[in-house]
Protein backbone atom coordinates (compact mmCIF):
# COMPACT_ATOMS: atom_id res chain seq x y z
CA UNK A 1 0.00 0.00 0.00
CA UNK A 2 2.88 2.42 0.73
CA UNK A 3 6.68 2.64 0.54
CA UNK A 4 8.85 1.00 -0.66
CA UNK A 5 6.38 -0.23 -3.30
CA UNK A 6 4.74 3.14 -3.99
CA UNK A 7 6.64 6.38 -4.46
CA UNK A 8 5.48 9.90 -5.24
CA UNK A 9 6.44 11.64 -8.47
CA UNK A 10 8.44 14.85 -8.05
CA UNK A 11 6.90 16.20 -11.27
CA UNK A 12 3.15 15.95 -10.81
CA UNK A 13 2.63 14.41 -7.35
CA UNK A 14 1.17 11.14 -8.64
CA UNK A 15 2.00 7.84 -6.96
CA UNK A 16 3.55 5.05 -9.03
CA UNK A 17 5.19 1.69 -8.38
CA UNK A 18 8.92 1.55 -7.75
CA UNK A 19 9.82 -1.26 -10.14
CA UNK A 20 13.02 -2.24 -8.36
CA UNK A 21 11.33 -2.62 -4.96
CA UNK A 22 8.34 -4.40 -6.45
CA UNK A 23 10.37 -6.97 -8.36
CA UNK A 24 12.54 -7.72 -5.30
CA UNK A 25 9.45 -8.52 -3.26
CA UNK A 26 7.50 -10.21 -6.08
CA UNK A 27 10.08 -11.68 -8.49
CA UNK A 28 8.75 -13.08 -11.76
CA UNK A 29 11.53 -15.16 -13.33
CA UNK A 30 9.19 -16.67 -15.90
CA UNK A 31 7.83 -13.35 -17.14
CA UNK A 32 5.91 -14.16 -20.32
CA UNK A 33 4.75 -10.69 -21.25
CA UNK A 34 6.15 -8.68 -24.12
CA UNK A 35 9.23 -6.68 -23.25
CA UNK A 36 7.82 -3.72 -25.22
CA UNK A 37 4.68 -3.55 -23.09
CA UNK A 38 4.11 -0.29 -21.23
CA UNK A 39 3.69 -0.42 -17.46
CA UNK A 40 0.97 1.72 -15.90
CA UNK A 41 0.70 2.08 -12.13
CA UNK A 42 -1.22 4.58 -10.03
CA UNK A 43 -2.75 5.05 -6.59
CA UNK A 44 -5.44 7.44 -5.38
CA UNK A 45 -7.55 7.81 -2.22
CA UNK A 46 -10.85 9.52 -1.55
CA UNK A 47 -13.97 9.52 0.61
CA UNK A 48 -17.04 7.93 -1.00
CA UNK A 49 -20.59 8.46 0.29
CA UNK A 50 -21.44 4.76 0.54
CA UNK A 51 -20.74 2.08 3.14
CA UNK A 52 -18.09 -0.59 2.59
CA UNK A 53 -20.65 -3.38 2.28
CA UNK A 54 -22.65 -1.37 -0.29
CA UNK A 55 -19.52 -0.93 -2.40
CA UNK A 56 -18.57 -4.62 -2.18
CA UNK A 57 -22.09 -5.64 -3.23
CA UNK A 58 -21.79 -3.37 -6.28
CA UNK A 59 -18.38 -4.79 -7.26
CA UNK A 60 -19.74 -8.35 -7.14
CA UNK A 61 -22.79 -7.56 -9.31
CA UNK A 62 -21.81 -6.95 -13.00
CA UNK A 63 -24.93 -4.89 -13.79
CA UNK A 64 -24.55 -2.60 -10.79
CA UNK A 65 -20.81 -2.44 -11.44
CA UNK A 66 -21.42 -1.18 -15.01
CA UNK A 67 -24.00 1.32 -13.77
CA UNK A 68 -21.57 2.66 -11.18
CA UNK A 69 -18.86 3.21 -13.82
CA UNK A 70 -20.78 3.98 -17.05
CA UNK A 71 -17.96 6.15 -18.44
CA UNK A 72 -15.33 3.45 -17.88
CA UNK A 73 -16.90 -0.04 -18.04
CA UNK A 74 -18.59 -0.86 -21.35
CA UNK A 75 -19.26 -4.53 -20.61
CA UNK A 76 -19.02 -6.76 -17.55
CA UNK A 77 -20.18 -10.24 -16.69
CA UNK A 78 -19.51 -12.98 -14.16
CA UNK A 79 -18.31 -16.17 -15.82
CA UNK A 80 -18.15 -18.33 -12.72
CA UNK A 81 -18.46 -17.88 -8.97
CA UNK A 82 -15.51 -19.83 -7.60
CA UNK A 83 -16.07 -19.31 -3.89
CA UNK A 84 -18.41 -17.37 -1.61
CA UNK A 85 -18.60 -17.08 2.14
CA UNK A 86 -21.64 -14.89 2.89
CA UNK A 87 -19.70 -11.68 2.20
CA UNK A 88 -16.89 -12.79 4.47
CA UNK A 89 -15.21 -13.31 1.15
CA UNK A 90 -15.91 -14.06 -2.49
CA UNK A 91 -13.86 -15.21 -5.49
CA UNK A 92 -15.29 -15.05 -8.99
CA UNK A 93 -14.07 -15.21 -12.56
CA UNK A 94 -15.20 -12.15 -14.55
CA UNK A 95 -14.88 -10.34 -17.86
CA UNK A 96 -14.86 -6.59 -18.44
CA UNK A 97 -14.28 -4.16 -21.30
CA UNK A 98 -12.91 -0.75 -20.39
CA UNK A 99 -12.79 2.29 -22.65
CA UNK A 100 -11.82 5.91 -23.04
CA UNK A 101 -14.68 8.03 -24.33
CA UNK A 102 -13.34 8.49 -27.84
CA UNK A 103 -13.65 6.38 -31.00
CA UNK A 104 -9.93 6.99 -31.66
CA UNK A 105 -8.73 4.86 -28.72
CA UNK A 106 -9.19 1.12 -28.57
CA UNK A 107 -10.95 -0.54 -25.65
CA UNK A 108 -9.16 -2.78 -23.17
CA UNK A 109 -10.69 -6.07 -22.17
CA UNK A 110 -9.75 -8.42 -19.37
CA UNK A 111 -10.60 -11.89 -18.15
CA UNK A 112 -9.75 -11.71 -14.48
CA UNK A 113 -10.28 -13.15 -11.03
CA UNK A 114 -11.97 -10.80 -8.55
CA UNK A 115 -11.38 -11.56 -4.89
CA UNK A 116 -13.27 -9.67 -2.17
CA UNK A 117 -12.29 -10.19 1.45
CA UNK A 118 -13.22 -8.65 4.79
CA UNK A 119 -9.99 -8.05 6.71
CA UNK A 120 -11.57 -6.77 9.93
CA UNK A 121 -14.97 -5.35 11.03
CA UNK A 122 -14.44 -2.10 9.09
CA UNK A 123 -12.00 -2.99 6.29
CA UNK A 124 -12.56 -4.74 2.97
CA UNK A 125 -10.39 -5.42 -0.06
CA UNK A 126 -11.41 -5.95 -3.70
CA UNK A 127 -8.52 -7.30 -5.78
CA UNK A 128 -8.47 -8.18 -9.51
CA UNK A 129 -5.78 -10.11 -11.39
CA UNK A 130 -5.78 -11.21 -15.04
CA UNK A 131 -6.53 -14.82 -15.94
CA UNK A 132 -5.52 -15.01 -19.59
CA UNK A 133 -5.73 -18.78 -20.04
CA UNK A 134 -9.48 -18.40 -20.44
CA UNK A 135 -9.03 -15.72 -23.09
CA UNK A 136 -6.85 -17.98 -25.21
CA UNK A 137 -9.48 -20.71 -25.02
CA UNK A 138 -12.36 -18.38 -25.92
CA UNK A 139 -10.80 -16.05 -28.49
CA UNK A 140 -7.74 -17.89 -29.68
CA UNK A 141 -5.40 -14.99 -29.10
CA UNK A 142 -3.31 -13.36 -26.39
CA UNK A 143 -4.36 -10.22 -24.57
CA UNK A 144 -3.02 -6.74 -25.26
CA UNK A 145 -3.49 -5.77 -21.61
CA UNK A 146 -2.66 -7.64 -18.40
CA UNK A 147 -3.93 -6.69 -15.00
CA UNK A 148 -1.50 -7.37 -12.16
CA UNK A 149 -3.04 -7.28 -8.66
CA UNK A 150 -5.18 -4.13 -8.76
CA UNK A 151 -8.29 -2.94 -6.97
CA UNK A 152 -9.10 -1.12 -3.77
CA UNK A 153 -9.02 -1.14 0.01
CA UNK A 154 -12.23 0.14 1.62
CA UNK A 155 -12.28 1.50 5.16
CA UNK A 156 -15.82 1.99 6.47
CA UNK A 157 -15.95 5.30 8.37
CA UNK A 158 -19.18 4.45 10.18
CA UNK A 159 -21.24 7.45 8.98
CA UNK A 160 -22.48 6.16 5.65
CA UNK A 161 -19.11 6.98 4.10
CA UNK A 162 -15.96 5.03 3.26
CA UNK A 163 -12.34 5.87 2.61
CA UNK A 164 -11.37 4.10 -0.61
CA UNK A 165 -7.77 3.66 -1.76
CA UNK A 166 -7.64 2.53 -5.40
CA UNK A 167 -4.55 0.90 -6.95
CA UNK A 168 -3.96 0.11 -10.62
CA UNK A 169 -1.08 -1.95 -12.00
CA UNK A 170 -1.39 -2.88 -15.68
CA UNK A 171 0.93 -3.92 -18.51
CA UNK A 172 -0.32 -2.65 -21.88
CA UNK A 173 0.79 -3.33 -25.45
CA UNK A 174 -1.59 -1.01 -27.34
CA UNK A 175 0.91 1.29 -29.06
CA UNK A 176 -0.34 0.24 -32.47
CA UNK A 177 -3.97 0.93 -31.59
CA UNK A 178 -3.81 4.33 -29.93
CA UNK A 179 -4.43 7.42 -32.09
CA UNK A 180 -1.65 10.00 -31.74
CA UNK A 181 -4.12 12.67 -30.63
CA UNK A 182 -4.83 10.68 -27.46
CA UNK A 183 -1.42 9.14 -26.83
CA UNK A 184 -0.41 11.75 -24.25
CA UNK A 185 -3.79 11.42 -22.55
CA UNK A 186 -3.53 7.63 -22.30
CA UNK A 187 0.17 7.32 -21.46
CA UNK A 188 0.91 10.53 -19.65
CA UNK A 189 -2.23 11.22 -17.65
CA UNK A 190 -3.23 7.69 -16.67
CA UNK A 191 -6.72 7.89 -18.15
CA UNK A 192 -7.31 4.29 -17.10
CA UNK A 193 -5.64 5.00 -13.77
CA UNK A 194 -6.69 5.09 -10.14
CA UNK A 195 -7.69 8.76 -10.08
CA UNK A 196 -10.32 8.22 -12.75
CA UNK A 197 -11.80 5.26 -10.84
CA UNK A 198 -11.91 7.19 -7.55
CA UNK A 199 -13.42 10.37 -9.02
CA UNK A 200 -16.03 8.39 -10.97
CA UNK A 201 -16.88 6.38 -7.85
CA UNK A 202 -17.28 9.58 -5.82
CA UNK A 203 -19.39 11.24 -8.49
CA UNK A 204 -21.70 8.26 -9.10
CA UNK A 205 -22.19 7.55 -5.39
CA UNK A 206 -23.22 11.19 -5.01
CA UNK A 207 -25.66 10.79 -7.90
CA UNK A 208 -26.99 7.58 -6.34
CA UNK A 209 -27.66 9.35 -3.05
CA UNK A 210 -29.49 12.16 -4.84
CA UNK A 211 -31.64 9.56 -6.60
CA UNK A 212 -32.41 7.72 -3.36
CA UNK A 213 -33.56 10.99 -1.79
CA UNK A 214 -35.48 12.11 -4.88
CA UNK A 215 -38.93 11.69 -3.34
CA UNK A 216 -38.07 13.84 -0.34
CA UNK A 217 -37.84 17.04 -2.38
CA UNK A 218 -39.82 18.89 -4.98
CA UNK A 219 -39.08 18.48 -8.67
CA UNK A 220 -35.65 20.04 -8.99
CA UNK A 221 -34.28 23.45 -8.26
CA UNK A 222 -35.85 25.23 -11.24
CA UNK A 223 -39.43 24.76 -12.41
CA UNK A 224 -40.77 26.91 -15.19
CA UNK A 225 -43.59 24.72 -16.44
CA UNK A 226 -46.71 24.62 -14.26
CA UNK A 227 -47.88 21.62 -16.29
CA UNK A 228 -44.87 19.52 -15.31
CA UNK A 229 -45.12 20.69 -11.72
CA UNK A 230 -48.72 19.50 -11.47
CA UNK A 231 -47.76 16.16 -12.95
CA UNK A 232 -45.09 15.67 -10.31
CA UNK A 233 -47.49 16.51 -7.53
CA UNK A 234 -49.65 13.63 -8.74
CA UNK A 235 -46.75 11.13 -9.05
CA UNK A 236 -44.04 11.27 -6.35
CA UNK A 237 -41.95 8.67 -8.22
CA UNK A 238 -41.71 10.93 -11.28
CA UNK A 239 -38.35 12.40 -10.33
CA UNK A 240 -36.74 9.00 -9.79
CA UNK A 241 -38.11 7.84 -13.15
CA UNK A 242 -36.48 10.77 -14.90
CA UNK A 243 -33.16 10.00 -13.19
CA UNK A 244 -33.40 6.34 -14.20
CA UNK A 245 -34.05 6.98 -17.88
CA UNK A 246 -31.34 9.63 -17.95
CA UNK A 247 -28.83 7.18 -16.49
CA UNK A 248 -29.79 4.70 -19.21
CA UNK A 249 -29.27 7.45 -21.78
CA UNK A 250 -25.77 8.21 -20.47
CA UNK A 251 -24.78 4.53 -20.37
CA UNK A 252 -26.09 3.97 -23.90
CA UNK A 253 -24.16 6.96 -25.23
CA UNK A 254 -20.90 5.84 -23.62
CA UNK A 255 -21.30 2.38 -25.13
CA UNK A 256 -21.57 3.65 -28.72
CA UNK A 257 -18.15 5.29 -28.53
CA UNK A 258 -16.52 1.84 -28.60
CA UNK A 259 -17.78 0.85 -32.03
CA UNK A 260 -15.18 -1.57 -33.32
CA UNK A 261 -16.62 -4.84 -32.01
CA UNK A 262 -20.39 -4.40 -32.34
CA UNK A 263 -21.04 -3.89 -36.04
CA UNK A 264 -23.85 -5.70 -37.82
CA UNK A 265 -22.67 -5.26 -41.40
CA UNK A 266 -19.33 -6.18 -43.01
CA UNK A 267 -18.73 -2.70 -44.47
CA UNK A 268 -20.40 -0.74 -41.73
CA UNK A 269 -17.42 0.95 -40.12
CA UNK A 270 -14.85 3.30 -41.54
CA UNK A 271 -12.56 6.12 -40.59
CA UNK A 272 -13.05 8.83 -43.20
CA UNK A 273 -10.26 11.10 -44.34
CA UNK A 274 -11.60 13.79 -42.02
CA UNK A 275 -11.11 11.56 -38.96
CA UNK A 276 -14.80 10.71 -38.55
CA UNK A 277 -15.62 7.18 -37.39
CA UNK A 278 -18.91 5.86 -38.78
CA UNK A 279 -20.78 2.69 -37.83
CA UNK A 280 -24.15 1.07 -38.48
CA UNK A 281 -26.20 -1.24 -36.35
CA UNK A 282 -29.63 -2.79 -36.70
CA UNK A 283 -31.43 -2.33 -33.41
CA UNK A 284 -34.15 -4.66 -32.15
CA UNK A 285 -33.92 -3.58 -28.51
CA UNK A 286 -36.94 -1.66 -27.23
CA UNK A 287 -34.66 0.68 -25.25
CA UNK A 288 -33.81 2.45 -28.53
CA UNK A 289 -35.79 3.11 -31.73
CA UNK A 290 -36.07 -0.08 -33.76
CA UNK A 291 -34.43 -0.05 -37.18
CA UNK A 292 -31.15 0.90 -38.77
CA UNK A 293 -29.11 3.38 -36.70
CA UNK A 294 -26.03 5.16 -37.99
CA UNK A 295 -23.50 6.61 -35.56
CA UNK A 296 -20.73 9.09 -36.33
CA UNK A 297 -18.09 10.29 -33.91
CA UNK A 298 -14.84 12.22 -33.98
CA UNK A 299 -12.39 13.82 -31.57
CA UNK A 300 -10.49 17.09 -31.84
CA UNK A 301 -8.24 19.33 -29.78
CA UNK A 302 -9.35 22.79 -28.65
CA UNK A 303 -7.07 25.47 -27.14
CA UNK A 304 -9.47 26.03 -24.23
CA UNK A 305 -9.78 24.50 -20.76
CA UNK A 306 -12.38 21.77 -20.51
CA UNK A 307 -14.53 23.72 -18.05
CA UNK A 308 -14.69 26.64 -20.52
CA UNK A 309 -15.89 24.29 -23.26
CA UNK A 310 -18.39 22.69 -20.86
CA UNK A 311 -19.86 26.07 -19.91
CA UNK A 312 -20.32 26.88 -23.60
CA UNK A 313 -22.40 23.75 -24.21
CA UNK A 314 -24.27 24.09 -20.92
CA UNK A 315 -25.49 27.63 -21.69
CA UNK A 316 -29.00 27.67 -23.22
CA UNK A 317 -28.22 31.03 -24.83
CA UNK A 318 -25.45 29.55 -27.00
CA UNK A 319 -27.25 26.33 -27.91
CA UNK A 320 -28.57 27.72 -31.21
CA UNK A 321 -24.95 28.03 -32.35
CA UNK A 322 -24.46 24.25 -32.54
CA UNK A 323 -27.63 22.20 -31.97
CA UNK A 324 -29.36 21.19 -35.22
CA UNK A 325 -32.34 19.83 -33.28
CA UNK A 326 -33.35 23.37 -32.31
CA UNK A 327 -33.40 24.53 -35.96
CA UNK A 328 -31.79 27.78 -34.90
CA UNK A 329 -34.52 28.57 -32.37
CA UNK A 330 -34.09 29.51 -28.73
CA UNK A 331 -34.67 26.92 -26.01
CA UNK A 332 -36.06 27.05 -22.50
CA UNK A 333 -35.49 24.78 -19.50
CA UNK A 334 -38.80 23.34 -18.31
CA UNK A 335 -37.35 21.49 -15.33
CA UNK A 336 -34.03 20.69 -13.70
CA UNK A 337 -33.11 17.86 -11.34
CA UNK A 338 -29.78 18.21 -9.49
CA UNK A 339 -27.64 15.06 -9.48
CA UNK A 340 -24.91 16.50 -7.26
CA UNK A 341 -23.88 19.52 -5.26
CA UNK A 342 -22.09 21.26 -8.14
CA UNK A 343 -24.60 23.30 -10.23
CA UNK A 344 -23.34 21.81 -13.52
CA UNK A 345 -24.34 18.29 -12.45
CA UNK A 346 -28.01 17.97 -13.33
CA UNK A 347 -30.71 16.53 -15.57
CA UNK A 348 -32.78 18.97 -17.61
CA UNK A 349 -35.92 18.81 -19.69
CA UNK A 350 -35.51 21.37 -22.46
CA UNK A 351 -38.05 22.73 -24.93
CA UNK A 352 -37.03 24.22 -28.29
CA UNK A 353 -39.26 27.19 -29.10
CA UNK A 354 -40.27 26.10 -32.60
CA UNK A 355 -44.05 26.34 -32.52
CA UNK A 356 -46.90 25.81 -30.12
CA UNK A 357 -47.79 22.56 -31.89
CA UNK A 358 -44.29 21.14 -31.42
CA UNK A 359 -44.27 18.31 -28.87
CA UNK A 360 -40.55 17.53 -29.09
CA UNK A 361 -38.53 18.04 -25.91
CA UNK A 362 -34.92 17.23 -25.07
CA UNK A 363 -33.81 15.12 -22.11
CA UNK A 364 -30.29 16.17 -21.16
CA UNK A 365 -27.78 15.21 -18.49
CA UNK A 366 -24.66 17.27 -17.81
CA UNK A 367 -21.74 16.31 -15.61
CA UNK A 368 -18.40 17.85 -14.69
CA UNK A 369 -15.65 16.65 -12.36
CA UNK A 370 -11.84 17.05 -12.20
CA UNK A 371 -11.34 14.39 -14.91
CA UNK A 372 -13.63 15.98 -17.49
CA UNK A 373 -17.22 16.67 -18.42
CA UNK A 374 -20.05 15.49 -20.65
CA UNK A 375 -23.27 16.82 -22.16
CA UNK A 376 -25.55 14.01 -23.36
CA UNK A 377 -29.05 14.58 -24.72
CA UNK A 378 -31.81 12.91 -26.71
CA UNK A 379 -35.09 14.01 -28.29
CA UNK A 380 -38.15 12.83 -26.43
CA UNK A 381 -41.78 13.75 -27.08
CA UNK A 382 -44.19 15.24 -24.58
CA UNK A 383 -46.37 12.10 -24.22
CA UNK A 384 -43.26 10.09 -23.30
CA UNK A 385 -42.24 12.68 -20.68
CA UNK A 386 -45.77 12.62 -19.30
CA UNK A 387 -45.73 8.83 -18.97
CA UNK A 388 -42.29 8.91 -17.30
CA UNK A 389 -43.41 11.44 -14.72
CA UNK A 390 -46.63 9.50 -14.12
CA UNK A 391 -44.64 6.40 -13.18
CA UNK A 392 -44.51 4.40 -16.43
CA UNK A 393 -41.87 1.73 -17.00
CA UNK A 394 -38.91 3.70 -18.33
CA UNK A 395 -37.39 0.61 -20.00
CA UNK A 396 -40.27 0.68 -22.50
CA UNK A 397 -39.41 4.17 -23.76
CA UNK A 398 -36.92 4.25 -26.66
CA UNK A 399 -34.24 6.90 -26.53
CA UNK A 400 -31.39 7.69 -28.94
CA UNK A 401 -28.72 9.91 -27.38
CA UNK A 402 -26.06 12.15 -28.90
CA UNK A 403 -23.61 14.42 -27.13
CA UNK A 404 -20.14 15.60 -26.19
CA UNK A 405 -17.30 14.33 -24.02
CA UNK A 406 -14.72 16.91 -22.89
CA UNK A 407 -11.40 15.85 -21.38
CA UNK A 408 -8.25 17.66 -20.21
CA UNK A 409 -5.62 17.35 -22.91
CA UNK A 410 -3.05 15.39 -20.91
CA UNK A 411 -0.54 18.14 -20.14
CA UNK A 412 1.64 17.86 -17.07
CA UNK A 413 0.81 19.34 -13.67
CA UNK A 414 2.89 22.45 -14.36
CA UNK A 415 0.32 23.44 -16.96
CA UNK A 416 -2.60 23.19 -14.50
CA UNK A 417 -4.18 25.46 -11.96
CA UNK A 418 -4.60 24.74 -8.23
CA UNK A 419 -7.75 22.69 -8.90
CA UNK A 420 -5.96 20.40 -11.35
CA UNK A 421 -7.80 21.82 -14.37
CA UNK A 422 -5.85 22.15 -17.60
CA UNK A 423 -5.40 25.72 -18.75
CA UNK A 424 -3.78 24.77 -22.04
CA UNK A 425 -6.35 22.79 -23.94
CA UNK A 426 -9.00 20.09 -24.04
CA UNK A 427 -10.02 17.12 -26.14
CA UNK A 428 -13.58 17.17 -27.44
CA UNK A 429 -15.38 14.06 -28.66
CA UNK A 430 -18.59 14.62 -30.63
CA UNK A 431 -20.98 11.77 -31.43
CA UNK A 432 -24.36 11.75 -33.19
CA UNK A 433 -26.86 8.97 -33.78
CA UNK A 434 -29.57 8.98 -36.44
CA UNK A 435 -32.35 6.50 -37.16
CA UNK A 436 -32.08 6.15 -40.95
CA UNK A 437 -34.52 3.31 -41.52
CA UNK A 438 -37.22 2.50 -38.97
CA UNK A 439 -38.24 -1.13 -38.45
CA UNK A 440 -35.90 -2.37 -41.15
CA UNK A 441 -36.46 -6.12 -41.33
CA UNK A 442 -33.90 -6.70 -44.06
CA UNK A 443 -30.77 -8.58 -43.18
CA UNK A 444 -28.63 -6.47 -45.49
CA UNK A 445 -28.14 -2.87 -46.45
CA UNK A 446 -27.57 -1.75 -50.02
CA UNK A 447 -24.43 0.07 -51.01
CA UNK A 448 -26.52 3.08 -51.98
CA UNK A 449 -28.22 3.19 -48.56
CA UNK A 450 -24.83 2.84 -46.91
CA UNK A 451 -23.34 5.76 -48.85
CA UNK A 452 -26.39 8.01 -48.31
CA UNK A 453 -26.46 7.33 -44.57
CA UNK A 454 -22.73 7.95 -44.22
CA UNK A 455 -23.02 11.19 -46.19
CA UNK A 456 -25.93 12.43 -44.08
CA UNK A 457 -24.41 11.82 -40.68
CA UNK A 458 -20.94 12.89 -41.82
CA UNK A 459 -22.31 16.22 -43.04
CA UNK A 460 -24.22 16.70 -39.80
CA UNK A 461 -21.16 15.98 -37.67
CA UNK A 462 -18.74 18.02 -39.75
CA UNK A 463 -21.02 21.05 -39.91
CA UNK A 464 -21.61 20.91 -36.16
CA UNK A 465 -17.86 20.72 -35.45
CA UNK A 466 -17.29 23.71 -37.71
CA UNK A 467 -20.03 25.69 -35.94
CA UNK A 468 -18.44 24.87 -32.57
CA UNK A 469 -15.03 26.04 -33.76
CA UNK A 470 -16.49 29.32 -35.04
CA UNK A 471 -18.48 29.93 -31.86
CA UNK A 472 -15.39 29.28 -29.69
CA UNK A 473 -13.12 31.25 -32.02
CA UNK A 474 -10.99 28.16 -32.66
CA UNK A 475 -11.22 28.00 -36.46
CA UNK A 476 -7.42 27.90 -36.85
Amino acid sequence: MNEPIWIKSQIDGRYFINRESYEKIYPKPNQAYKSAARIESSKESGVVTMTAIELIQIFLDPVRYMNMFPTIVTKARTIEVVDTENFGGSVQLMYEKLHILSPLVGARDFFFIRCCRQLDPTTWTMVDVSFDNLREIQSGGPSQSWKFPSGCVIQDLGNGKSMVTWLEHVHVDDKTHTNRLYRDLVCGRQTFGAKRWIITLQRMSERHNFAMNANNHDFGGVIISLYLFLLVLGAPEGKQNVMQISQRMVKSFCEILSMGDRLDFPTSSEMTNSGVRVSFRKNEDMSQPKGLIVTAATSLWLPLSFDTVFNFFKDDKTRTQWDVLTNGNAVGELARIPTGYFPGNCISIIQPYVSKENNMLLLQETNIDPMGAFIIYAPIDLPAVTSIINGADTTQIPILPSGFIISPDGRLAADRDSNGISQTGSLLTVAFQILVSANNNNNSISKQQNMEAVATVHTLLSSTVQKIKVALDCTD
